[in-house]
């Protein structure tokens, strides 16, 4: 579904991604961890186009996203994107927010997106607050009607951005219980997180990064279980982690 190869990218002088290389199957759930400034954001935000890259290729389902010609709002609307500050529209109510992208990009009737708006609120739990505006709701809220928009475009693989860690303690599980159950459904993910119960619970593979680089890609049974086979920094990331 996603395959990333060989992607480098720089600010300036400054290199951010170093020959970044993985494969990520049809219905895989992948967690990608590491500490602050790996660079663990902008190789998911490669993966939609959200961040250019001057080295390498990824290809999600087929198309090259740093091909000239590719249609990247076309992409993107395939990719659900789930970031840690929300990003909902403040001036428009819940249904409004999950009803706009199928309307404009998918080109859906109002009846049709509002319909599939509803389904979604049901299914993460918050359907009895359709008609209210995102500030009238908690940060778990706000980040399940999140998760809804991504998925109210009906994308091939969902990517989340931290979505647990602009959130007040009490408020992970509940976001993070929607995404479990999305992946056992069988979605494809791509997930920056420090909550490694998380991983521990759902991913099917890990990917560890340090400066820019894939230190580590096993899976989540090999990441946590044989610590002496990790390497150095992977071993320190997780002692510090999971001590919390």
């Amino acid at each position: 579904m996603i395959e990333i190869k060989h992607v480098s990218k720089w600010y300036g002088t400054t290199q951010v991604l170093d020959d970044c290389s993985t494969d990520i199957a049809h219905g895989e759930v992948v967690v990608v961890c590491g500490p602050s400034g790996s660079g663990k954001s902008t190789l998911i935000k490669t993966v939609n186009g959200l961040e250019p890259f001057q080295k390498g290729e990824i290809i999600v389902d087929g198309v090259s996203v740093g091909a000239r010609d590719t249609n990247l709002p076309k992409l993107r609307a395939r990719i659900g994107m789930v970031f840690q500050s929300f990003e909902l529209f403040p001036h428009l109510s819940v249904t409004q927010n999950l009803v706009l992208a199928q309307v404009k990009v998918l080109g859906r009737s109002q009846e049709e997106a509002a319909a599939r708006a509803v389904s979604l609120l049901d299914r993460v739990g918050l359907r009895a607050h359709q008609d209210k505006f995102p500030g009238q709701l908690s940060g778990g809220q706000q980040q399940r009607v999140a998760i809804a928009r991504a998925l109210a475009m009906d994308p091939v693989a969902m990517l989340f951005d931290e979505p647990t860690s602009a959130l007040d303690p009490e408020m992970v599980n509940e976001v993070l219980d929607v995404m479990v159950d999305l992946a056992s459904e069988g979605m494809t993910m791509m997930v920056v997180t420090h909550e490694m119960g998380f991983a521990r619970k759902v991913a099917d593979r890990v990917i560890f990064m340090d400066m820019g680089k894939i230190v580590e890609d096993c899976t989540k049974d090999e990441f946590f279980g044989d610590l002496e086979a990790r390497s150095e920094r992977a071993r320190l990331f997780l002692s510090k982690i999971l001590q919390h």
